[in-house]
């Protein structure tokens, strides 16, 4: 039986999210009632926003049995609890495509910086094979407090885009691209090698975690 760190948005200011990749139906609607159960009768203002990422259809249904009202977003492969993002607060956050076969996760980071409580702005097919495509988007990218940059293939436009803003660079590699990619890996040593200061990278697919790391960037100080 899982058990939910419930005390995570008091200690971190971010509720705990929920991996269902690897679990099953039963499992996420025992976690979905616990959840419901933990905050019957409050108000969804007041209810941290539980992230369920990496739900297939199967997982998502499950989960939907439970929380009919959760927001579904099956490009993304991600279930949002209760289903409108909060507030927004802090600084922007821009997240940059490079192609639409890098969409899931670029909308999966999406969605994560709007739930934990940012503004967000999407920027598709800006990869670097057609460069004037990023250089017309500058003007976006320069209004972000933090820009996740998602790209598979060469991985080479988080580099590009650090080069051209203040705003740190949190880099996403995506396993999208031919065979000598090794399904995402080229890109991260890319990223990790970039010659711009100030990008960060984090693991292959895992829009979760650049949107989360730029959320934490972009969120208000005292």
């Amino acid at each position: 039986m899982a058990a939910l760190d419930h005390d995570r948005a008091r200690r971190r200011g971010y509720p705990e999210a929920v991996f269902c990749e690897g679990k099953s139906a039963a499992q996420l609607q025992a976690i979905a009632t616990a959840l419901r159960e933990r905050h019957r009768g409050e108000p969804d203002a007041v209810v941290p926003r539980t992230l369920f990422t990496r739900a297939d259809e199967e997982r998502a249904a499950a989960v939907l049995e439970v929380l009919p009202e959760a927001l579904h977003e099956p490009t993304a492969r991600l279930l949002a609890w209760p289903p409108a993002p909060p507030e927004p607060s802090g600084g922007l956050v821009v997240i940059a495509c490079a192609g639409t076969s890098d969409l899931p996760v670029a909308r999966e980071a999406e969605l994560t910086a709007r739930y934990l409580g940012r503004r967000t702005e999407l920027v598709v097919d800006v990869g670097i094979a057609g460069l004037h495509r990023i250089l017309g988007r500058v003007d976006t990218l320069r209004r972000a407090a933090a820009i996740v940059v998602v790209a598979g293939m060469d991985g080479a436009l988080p580099g590009v885009v650090a080069g051209l803003v203040s705003a740190p660079v949190v880099a996403v590699p995506t396993s999208v691209g031919y065979g000598a990619s090794f399904d995402g890996l080229a890109a991260l040593l890319t990223m990790l090698n970039s010659c711009a200061p100030g990008v960060g990278v984090v693991n292959i697919d895992n829009g979760y975690g650049g949107g989360h790391l730029a959320a934490q960037i972009a969120a208000p100080r005292a």
